[in-house]
């Protein structure tokens, strides 16, 4: 098999967008679209990746942080056009080249090798072009094959605003996507010329041209989800929409419960086990991996956070970066962890922030404790020891270790450290005063109802 590149059309200004974020930037499960897209390409191992932009380019150049040359298109006269920018980039190059489209995220890597098998099948088209056939064929342009719906072999490419009526009852559409041999395409797309409806380059047109040669050009259809492209918000939102239930259906099916299975959104990355039970209403951001048996109560919010076997978090738990809940380990309702871990077995039931902290094995937290670990300029730890009782409403203000077996006694503000074994009691001598309050109340009684008589 030859070498393959990969030009990846990321042009157009995206204005239907409305945001000073680059469209293809916009993220779907919580990563940018067009990285999705990069993460497919890099499978077959390209010895190049080009990007075409145009406006916003170092927003691009800053996301792909030098995994792929960039060109400009300026002008933008059109898909030839931008394809043909990327021909300095290519000198030299002899192999296959893919083109793709960077608001075009989920093609996967199966897709694209089947388009190389078939322009490397015996009959050697001139292009393989990436067809669909949806329920609404909308504007697309049309693909016109020698047995509609049966026969690979392309007979026209047509745009939309071009075709008869009865070119535009074919429901086969062009994604725009193709593969192409290196030495063919630029000269192709070298006599491509703009006389059509819109004044543009179309790319399509080098299917034609190869025809007009002599040579006939190919299809490999595909599922419509794979080459949706995204113009706009209700686009994006659709598409996240369409992700999200195709990964809820293969959590299912790896043996993952999901009680509520459209109120849980899933992020590009997350990784759970067997038996894991999620209920409604729950949220993972990027870097979550729960292990087996783990169970994921309702309204929790996850981002880059370890659950080991049997562990349980929530309901209404918040799970922020650095994370992580060791075998058995429990985080209760309103509980936030952030770059901590909870030791085997520990337990985090009520109301307790745990920040730069290490708990160790079965410790318990009380409702109400935090860890005090910034002082507006720098974080501390705080070391927890196993089997550590921390009384409700305590302050352990770090930097601070918690011996094994102490116990800090409820309402303690703790700054130094408690030994092993050790009760730790910080609290202010107690005060009281025999009917103050009785006569509190009368007196305010009192002027109350002076209030009202006045």
């Amino acid at each position: 098999m030859s070498d393959i590149a990969a030009i990846v059309l990321a042009a157009g200004k995206g204005t239907r967008m409305k945001s000073d974020t680059h469209k293809v930037l916009h993220p779907i499960a919580g990563r940018p679209m067009l990285l999705h897209l990069m993460e497919a390409v890099d499978a077959l191992k390209p010895v190049s990746k080009v990007v075409v932009v145009g406006d916003k380019a170092e927003q691009l150049e800053s996301a792909l942080g030098g995994s792929a040359a960039l060109v400009k298109q300026e002008p933008q006269l059109g898909t030839g056009h931008a394809v043909q920018q990327a021909q300095d980039a290519l000198a030299g190059f002899t192999g296959d080249v893919l083109i793709l489209y960077g608001d075009v995220p989920f093609v996967p890597t199966s897709t694209m090798q089947a388009m190389v098998d078939r322009l490397n099948a015996p009959d050697a088209p001139a292009v393989v072009v990436l067809t669909f056939q949806p329920d609404d064929t909308q504007a697309y342009g049309r693909v016109i094959c020698s047995e509609e719906g049966v026969g690979d072999r392309i007979l026209k490419m047509v745009e939309h605003k071009d075709a008869s009526p009865e070119e535009r009852a074919c429901r086969r559409c062009n994604s725009g996507l193709m593969a192409v041999k290196a030495k063919d395409l630029f000269g192709l797309l070298s006599r491509v010329t703009n006389d059509n409806a819109a004044g543009e380059y179309y790319l399509p047109d080098i299917v034609n041209l190869a025809t007009a040669d002599g040579r006939h050009s190919a299809v490999v259809d595909t599922d419509p989800f794979e080459v949706s492209g995204i113009n706009s918000r209700a686009e994006l939102a659709s598409m996240e929409q369409a992700w999200q239930q195709r990964r809820r259906a293969r959590a299912m099916s790896d043996g993952v419960s999901l009680v509520a299975p459209e109120t849980v959104w899933f992020s590009w990355d997350t990784e759970l086990g067997r038996d894991v039970t999620v209920e409604p209403n729950v949220v993972f951001g990027p870097g979550v991996r729960a292990a087996d048996k783990v169970r994921i109560r309702a309204f929790s919010h996850l981002e880059g956070a370890e659950l080991a076997t049997g562990t349980e978090i929530g309901p209404y738990a918040r799970l922020r970066p650095g994370a992580v809940l060791e075998e058995g380990a429990k985080v209760g309702n309103f509980v936030e962890m952030k770059k901590a871990t909870l030791g085997k077995g520990a337990k985090a039931n009520h109301l307790t922030y745990l920040g730069d902290a290490e708990v160790g094995a079965g410790a318990n937290i009380g409702a109400g404790t935090i860890t005090c670990n910034y002082d507006g300029y720098f974080k501390y730890k705080t070391v927890i020891g196993e089997r550590a009782f921390i009384g409700s409403n305590s302050a352990l203000i770090a930097p601070v270790r918690i011996g094994a077996d102490a116990i800090v006694a409820a309402g303690s503000a703790v700054t130094r450290d408690v030994a092993d074994g050790e009760l730790r009691m910080v609290r202010a001598e107690q005060l009281v005063k025999p009917g103050w309050a009785d006569r509190f109340h009368d007196a305010m009684k009192k002027k109350k109802s002076a209030g009202k008589k006045g």
